[in-house]
């Protein structure tokens, strides 16, 4: 159960998870082919989030450059420690990850991020965008990765929850307060 998105980017032939060659004759569970391919599929949003997320923190400018600048950053650690936990989760599971440019470039959901400066309301536009793009990718390989392997579900919930927070924070700095009537 993956999500794809193809751009004038291809993918080395050799793209994607695999398992493992069991030279120590590893024990426990591993991972099936669409649990390793979902697992997959999120690794190379969380990549691509945490590369845009620096593009966007290095190249963002207008009001409230220093707290959106600051806000990037914490984006960009979690999805990088996010990453990481897939990754060394599939690991765990006897899978190969593919974390490389050209994989993430072919498969990640996330759309291209502009060029250049840009201004700190259209960065909030775009981060948010891509926190909640991100999160729906989650969402939709969760209940398949939780009927198979609920240890990571639970890594998923702990993704989830962070991006959803990190998403409505971000967000708010351009909302207005609802009126109670």
């Amino acid at each position: 159960m993956t999500d794809t998105i193809t751009r004038d980017v291809h993918a080395p032939s050799d793209a994607g998870a695999r398992k493992t060659n069991r030279q120590n004759a590893e024990k426990g569970f591993q991972a099936s082919k669409a649990l390793t391919d979902s697992l997959q599929a999120v690794l190379v949003d969380l990549i691509e989030l945490h590369i845009q997320g620096k593009q966007a923190h290095w190249n963002v400018v207008g009001t409230n450059f220093r707290d959106l600048h600051l806000q990037l950053d914490e984006i960009v650690h979690d999805a990088r420690e996010f990453s990481d936990a897939v990754a060394e989760r599939m690991r765990a599971l006897h899978a190969i990850v593919d974390g490389r440019s050209d994989t993430v470039a072919a498969t990640t959901l996330l759309p291209e991020y502009p060029n250049g400066e840009i201004s700190t309301t259209q960065t909030v536009d775009l981060i948010t965008a891509r926190l909640d793009t991100t999160v729906s990718r989650l969402r939709r390989v969760h209940d398949a990765v939780d009927s198979e392997d609920p240890s990571s579900a639970d890594l998923l919930h702990v993704i989830i929850a962070r991006l959803e927070q990190l998403s409505w924070m971000v967000g708010a700095e351009l909302r207005e307060p609802t009126t109670n009537k």
